[in-house]
């Protein structure tokens, strides 16, 4: 699955797409709106064919009033392209990660913040309580929640044995290219960033210039990573966010009944492809294990893991990735 990027298509589980000519149509219906909706989300996949599904469910419960033209595969570039190609009017909709949501409502990513909701219970209190926050401050910015979805746990991955931050100390560490919480927790551990995409994970590890790697399990299967890795922790400091937007224009070019099927199908079919994301997350994890890939008991040395993320949640909040405030009720709902 992934908005391949750090395996984006399994953060791209909600992007509610469907393969290239997915479009469903009722031809004794009234004339269909048509949702131009992107994804990195590749065809084929277990996720697209829950995707195809919904589609059709939208389809039946619209009446053919409301139809899907998806481009998926990454055609129409990563989040940060999906989300200027939607604000310019070029696509309607897309599935995105933190990073593309962060374009939008840059708060949001206080939901990965290190060390805090690292289990689905934890995440979902908290979404739960600040849904209401994040969903306007996602219409301001002119879009729409269609639902939220999850990508998978983070994990540190390392090309040599480790057991505590300490061992990772000035090693070169993948960063990504637009996510600051990533960066911070890379700086906190004492690991010095590498911005790459994630097409350059791969070589890099090969010529050594990365030897850490924060990934989920997923993805360092799917990228074939871990071929390059030898530990990783038991324990995970956040989970991916990710969830599919669309224009508020558009939106609300739709009848009300209709924005409630659109709504209330996307939801559905999110908690179907949720579901198939924490499987194989899951399996991808027993996968490596069975792979060789050792385990790193983060218990051993928890306080000190537990410093490092403390460290990255504050010093995003100091340079204004998201406020104290918010992260302090973050904080309680992670209790």
């Amino acid at each position: 699955m992934v908005r391949w990027r750090l395996f984006w298509f399994a953060a791209l589980a909600a992007a509610l797409v469907v393969p290239g000519n997915g479009r469903v149509s009722n031809a004794g219906a009234e004339a269909a709106s048509t949702i131009r909706i992107a994804s990195l989300a590749p065809p084929g996949s277990s996720f697209v064919k829950v995707l195809k599904a919904w589609s059709r469910t939208l389809a039946k419960e619209t009446e053919g009033r409301v139809e899907l033209r998806v481009f998926s595969g990454g055609s129409e570039g990563d989040d940060r392209d999906l989300i200027r190609k939607i604000k310019a009017g070029k696509l309607d909709a897309a599935g995105v990660a933190t990073t593309g949501l962060s374009l939008i409502a840059p708060e949001v990513q206080v939901l990965t913040a290190p060390g805090l909701l690292t289990t689905d219970a934890a995440l979902d209190r908290a979404r739960a309580t600040l849904d209401a926050r994040f969903q306007k401050m996602i219409e301001d910015s002119g879009f729409k929640l269609l639902t939220w979805g999850d990508g998978g746990k983070n994990r540190v991955f390392s090309s040599r044995p480790f057991s505590s931050p300490a061992d990772l100390a000035k090693q070169p560490a993948w960063a990504g290219k637009d996510n600051p919480v990533v960066e911070e927790f890379v700086k906190a551990i004492g690991a010095n960033p590498v911005r790459v995409g994630s097409s350059g994970v791969f070589p890099a590890l090969g010529n050594k210039k990365l030897q850490v790697v924060p990934a989920s399990a997923m993805a360092a299967v799917a990228f074939q990573w871990y071929t390059r890795l030898k530990a990783m922790t038991s324990s995970n400091f956040n989970i991916i966010v990710g969830g599919s937007v669309i224009s508020k224009k558009k939106f609300d070019e739709l009848t009300p009944a209709d924005q409630k099927t659109l709504l209330g199908t996307a939801k559905r079919a999110a908690k179907k492809l949720d579901q198939i994301v924490q499987r194989d997350d899951e399996r991808a994890y027993e996968t490596l294990v069975s792979r060789g890939i050792g385990v790193v008991d983060t218990a051993t040395n928890q306080a000190a893991w537990d410093a490092a993320a403390k460290k990255a949640r504050e010093r995003l909040a100091e340079r204004g990735v998201y406020s104290r405030s918010l992260l302090r009720t973050v904080e309680t709902a992670a209790e």
